[in-house]
């Protein structure tokens, strides 16, 4: 049984039963007239609207709080509200931390959460962060990385070709994208 192709013949439901690469809900939208800005999560729900309705969703546009003035950043400065990863605070953080230094997605979390630390503060957590084993929780839209870590986490004895193979064989399938042993059957 393979997928069946996005067109407007299909239900909401049912293609919410299907895995679609971001680039084809894309395709299809643009087919369609409709926007194709916003992440996979907004384009996804525009399609389900789209096909259930056939109208457009007029998604919400977040509002931004842009701040054009460029403070002297100290080691006692305070991150602040809306923390944005600039060029200025990732030339600090480079000159503190070192010419390694990344904003992780653990690390920006960590920023956003604490307006009131100070940069001192941050470079502390960002230490720590790095430290922890703590494996860091894939976001609901890279499905795909969620599959290949939990496929490893079950097969260490398995190729990455073997672990692709299994997603390939899984998103073409209707329901959830999660990985199950029974995966496993499309390599025999």
């Amino acid at each position: 049984m393979s997928r069946p192709t996005l067109t407007t013949a299909m239900a909401g439901e049912e293609f919410k039963q299907y895995y679609f690469l971001k680039e084809e809900l894309k395709d299809f939208l643009r087919s369609e007239g409709l926007k194709v800005s916003g992440s996979k999560e907004d384009l996804e729900k525009r399609i389900v609207h789209y096909l259930d309705t056939g109208e457009e969703l007029k998604l919400e546009k977040p509002t931004v709080n842009v701040n054009n003035t460029h403070e002297e950043i100290s080691l006692d400065s305070r991150l602040g509200e809306n923390f944005k990863c600039s060029e200025d605070k990732r030339e600090f953080f480079e000159k503190e931390i070192g010419k390694g230094f990344k904003f992780k997605v653990k690390f920006q979390k960590w920023l956003k959460a604490n307006p009131d630390k100070t940069y001192r503060d941050a470079i502390n957590a960002y230490h720590e962060i790095l430290s922890s084993k703590e494996k860091t929780e894939i976001g609901k839209q890279f499905e795909y990385n969620q599959y290949i870590r939990d496929f490893f986490k079950n097969n260490d004895d398995k190729s990455l070709d073997d672990a692709i193979a299994c997603w390939k064989y899984k998103k073409s399938l209707k329901g959830h994208n999660k990985y199950e042993n029974k995966d496993l059957e499309i390599l025999n």
